[in-house]
This record gives structure tokens, sequence and C-alpha cells, in this order.
């Protein structure tokens, strides 16, 4: 019997996330400790001596900590409801409570700003004078905008957590006198830690490094708008290098941590619970406190929908000191469909998505199926490389790609060359870099929603192509997809929409009006006087609109299974 060769394809694959992850990070690594052709750690230290830089990262450590901390006071008492009690309108509620996750912070900034504004409509319902409730600093505001935008993660890896507890263990400490309060903290607590810690180090590195919601609300000073503003200067000074290095570092450490010391003991609470977890029903005043907590914290969450949704119906400066719009149009919603920047941007950012998709759908499938089914003892590399995505911010690969280009550009061989100068430099056209970013960053999510699906496929099934002779690309085709292609389908339609919505790599690889995707389209029509922030309001709203749309068919493809794609 003839022996099988090993299969490239884990090698292959390694290769490839290495080019697409590590060629940038290597870019952001060198500018920051490269310095004249020798390692410098000058510019580390030019960074923490700097008292701008310095207070942006003590800034943006706040933010993070803030929305984590606010995040997980929102999340954890939901999931803990959701998970052990049952009451009327439940499915309906928790259903809701992930609404948020249809409109990026970035968007949703307009929207609050119009509410909590000195001139919004909470002063106008309470008859107070211009009081800032979002803070003179804008700090309050940014970390509420981005909890209510992120706080559905943390919600779902909890809900995960929670019921990967074995009942029996709590019933043993109900036992021994342990109840209430008690219980949660020295039993439950500890048990569905790993869960907690996984979804609050996503929410913490996102928020760390959230370039759209800062930059909408006009907080300059921390980190990811300093650098965005610092792009001008990173061919001729390393300290945006080595800021940008800065932030890489703190959110891989913090991955790594949360890994190492959670990795382990959330793979072992995984295993089947020995016995069925008897639910609570509540009823009467319980079960409508519960209703009133959940409908409370989703009418909240809601509030930068309703103000975008409302300025985008909005006729031009009819919304001031009033509770609604004084007079409605839908003008707005004909302009940003016919607007000179909206039409190019949705056709490019269709363009860049269907790309990225497709690329990502090719190289999430081959990963799955050497994680799920293959005994290659990279495997498990690759399992880790693919969710690397969720360590490394948008803003530093959009950063490290900018380097890349760069260096390109400036090559005798890419001068010469029209063709060659117009596909590597993002001056001319940032089409491959922004649809490598857009597949990198949401290559995870394709990775997840595939094994899951070959998780629930009989592996006997390709084991009886590959025995009549079929070559693993033809059974990878021919029986693999076609098995998942519900799973594929829904990871495609969220990587797709997501990469409609991608902030920082749009706003930061996008330079010239007529490659601008739809985020920095939104981004340059707020800052437009006149109707640019009814227009961008417009045009935000179909964003959401499309967003629901996938989120929702997805959600019919993949039934509970749709959680595990945002779980760290």
């Amino acid at each position: 019997m003839r022996r099988r060769m090993p299969s490239p394809t884990p090698l292959l694959l390694l290769a490839l996330l290495a080019v697409v992850l590590l060629w940038p990070l290597a870019g952001v690594i060198g500018g920051a400790l490269i310095v004249n052709g020798r390692l410098s750690l000058a510019p580390l230290a030019g960074v923490f001596a700097n008292p701008v830089y310095a207070e942006g990262l003590l800034n943006s450590l706040k933010i993070a900590v803030g929305t984590t901390v606010l995040a997980a006071a929102i999340a954890v008492p939901l999931a803990w409801i959701s998970g052990r009690c049952e009451f009327a309108g439940q499915r309906l509620l928790t259903g809701l409570l992930l609404v948020p996750m249809v409109l990026p912070p970035f968007v949703g900034a307009i929207g609050l700003q119009q509410i909590l504004g000195q001139y919004g409509v909470l002063n106008a319902a309470l008859g107070l004078g211009p009081v800032d409730w979002l803070g003179r600093g804008r700090y309050p505001g940014v970390v509420l905008l981005q909890s209510l935008g992120l706080y559905p993660v943390l919600y779902l890896n909890v809900v995960a957590a929670l019921a990967n507890v074995d009942p029996a263990m709590e019933e043993a400490a109900e036992n021994m006198g342990c109840t209430g309060l008690r219980k949660f903290t020295r039993i439950t607590l500890p048990l569905i830690a790993p869960g907690l810690f996984a979804g609050g180090s996503l929410v913490f590195i996102w928020s760390f490094t959230e370039l759209g919601a800062p930059l909408i609300m006009n907080y300059q000073r921390c980190a990811p708008v300093q650098v965005y503003d610092a792009l001008k200067d990173m061919g001729s000074s390393p300290l945006p290098y080595a800021l940008v290095f800065v932030m890489l570092s703190a959110s891989l450490l913090l991955y790594a941590a949360v890994r190492m010391l959670f990795g382990r003991h959330s793979n072992a609470m995984q295993s089947k619970a020995t016995v069925a977890r008897a639910m609570r029903r509540l009823s009467g005043w319980r079960g409508v406190g519960a209703r009133i907590l959940f409908a409370g914290v989703i009418a909240v969450a809601l509030l930068p929908h309703i103000g975008v949704v409302l300025t985008s119906f909005s006729a031009h400066g009819a919304w001031y000191r009033t509770v609604l719009p004084a007079d409605f149009t839908l003008g707005n919603f004909r302009d940003a469909l016919g607007h000179e920047m909206t039409v190019g941007s949705i056709r490019n950012s269709l363009v860049f998505s269907l790309f990225a998709v497709a690329c990502g759908l090719a190289c999430g499938l081959a990963a799955a199926r050497v994680v799920a089914r293959s005994r290659s003892v990279l495997a498990p590399v690759i399992d880790a490389a693919a969710m690397a995505p969720l360590a490394v911010p948008g803003i530093v690969l959009a950063f490290g790609f900018l380097s890349i280009s760069s260096t390109l550009s400036n090559q005798p061989w890419v001068k010469e060359s029209p063709f060659l100068l117009g596909l590597v430099d993002v001056r001319v056209n940032p089409a491959l870099f922004l649809i490598i970013a857009y597949a990198v960053r949401r290559l995870p999510y394709l990775v997840r929603s595939a094994v899951a699906g070959l998780q629930q496929t009989p592996v006997a099934l390709e084991e009886a192509g590959a025995n009549l002779g079929a070559a693993p690309g033809r059974v990878m085709v021919r029986i693999t997809a076609p098995l998942i292609a519900a799973n594929l389908v829904a990871g495609g339609l969220l990587a797709f929409a997501f990469s409609m919505l991608e902030v920082s790599d749009s706003l930061m690889l996008a330079q010239r009006a007529d490659h601008f995707p739809i985020t920095k389209t939104i981004y340059e029509l707020f800052q437009l006087i006149g109707t640019g922030r009814y227009i961008a309001s417009a045009l935000g709203v179909w964003a959401m609109a499309f967003l629901a749309a996938a989120l929702l068919g997805s959600s019919l493809l993949m039934g509970r299974k749709l959680g595990a794609i945002f779980r760290a």
C-alpha cells in the first residue's frame, strides 16, 4: 500500500498568515526599534518622555478600563438572569440585547451627541440650559458609547461560560449552605472566569485601540487619534511607529496572558454536565423586574441608534433644543444614495468587501479543516494564528500596511511601472491593502463558523471520498463545503457586513476621495458644514439596516451557534 504524503496545506497556511500578519507587524516593529540601521530603544523612550503621547496612552488606558468595567456591569447580571432563569418575553428581550451590534460606535457617536449634547434632547426634555452630559473632555461620552456597543461581546462570552458550568457543583454548594450571592462569588464566578476574562480582554483591546468613536466625539488626547494625526509624520519620525508598537505590545500581552491563564481551564469546563439544569421560573413581580431590567438596558443601548435615525429624518437645522425634529424629510436618504461622495463609496465598499470575503472564505475553510480534521502538529499553531487578528488591533495592522506601501512604492522597480505603483501605493489606490486588511480582520469569524460546521459533520463522509481516490482539494470542494454551506454563508455574511463597516483600516488606508469606503465617507460628510451631518446619518442608517439584515440571516442559518463567532 502506497504511503500517503503529508499534506502541504498547513505549511502553506502558515506561510500565508505570516505574510499578511507578520509582515505589517514587522514593519511597525522595525520602524519603532531600528534607527539608522541599528537597534535603538530611543523612540520608545521618546514616546513615554513626550507628555502628549504619554497622556494619550494614559487616556486610552482609562477608556479601556472604563469601557470594560461598564460593559461587564451591564453584561454579567443580564447573562446570569438569562442563563439561570425563565420569564415571559425572555426570547425577544435577549435577542434585542444584541441589537447594538448593528451600529458601530463610530456612527452611533453622531446620534449620542444629538441626544446628550449641550443643546440635545435630554436638556430639551428636562428644560435645562446647555448642560454637556458627555463631559467637557468627552471621556464619559466615549466610555458610554463604546460600552453600549461592546457589551454584547462580553454578554455572549459569559452566557457561554455559564452554560458550561456543571449544575452539580452549584447544587453541592447549596447543600452545604452556600446560597445566594455567596454561592455566586465563591462557586459560579470562579467557574465562569475564563469566559469573563476572555470576553473582557476582547472588549479591553477593542476599546483601547478604537479610533472611530474618539475621533467623532472629538476626544483628541488618546493614542488612536494621535496615531491617525501622526500619519503625515510617519516618513520622517520614528515616534508614530513607537506609539503604535506600544499599543500592539499592550494588546498582545493582555491577550496572551488571558490565553495562558484561562485557556486550559476554559477547555476543561466544556465537558458535558453530569445533571440537567433546572431553570428558575420568574413570575409576578420578579418576572416584571427582570423584564424592566432587560428593557431598560435595551432602551439605553438604543439611544445612539435612535439619535442617528431621527437625525437622518430631520430637515437641515430642524432639530435644535427640541425633543424631536421640528421638520422631517426623506431627502437625506435620497441624498445619501445620490451624493457624489456616497455613490462611489458604496461601490468601493462592495468591491473591497466581496473580494475580502472570497479570500477569507478560502483561507478560513482550509484553516478550519486543518484545525478540526487534521492530526498535524501544526494544527494548534494555525488555530492560534487564525485567531490572532482578535488580539491585533485594526489600527496597528493599518499602520503596518501603510509602512509596507511606503517601502514598496519607493523602490525604483515599482516607480517605473504605473501598474505596480497603482497596486502597492495607497496614495494611488488602496484597494489591495484594504482587501487584505478586511480579510485578515474577519478571518476569525470565518474560521469559527467553519469549525462549528465541521464539528457537526461526520468525518466518515470525507474519508469515503478520500478512499475513492479524491484528492484533498476535491474532497473539500465536493464534500466538505456543501455539508457546511450554511455555516460558511453565515460567516461570510457577517464578514461581508462588518467589512463594509470597518473603521480603522478604512480611515487610515483610504486617502483619495474616489477610493473612500463607506465609513471614511461618513466621517468626511460629518465634518461638512450644513447638511453633512444629516447625510452622514442617513448613510449610517442604510449601513445599520444592511448589517441588521446580515445578522438576521446569519442567525437563521446558524441558530445558537452564531454566538461562538464572537467568543474569544
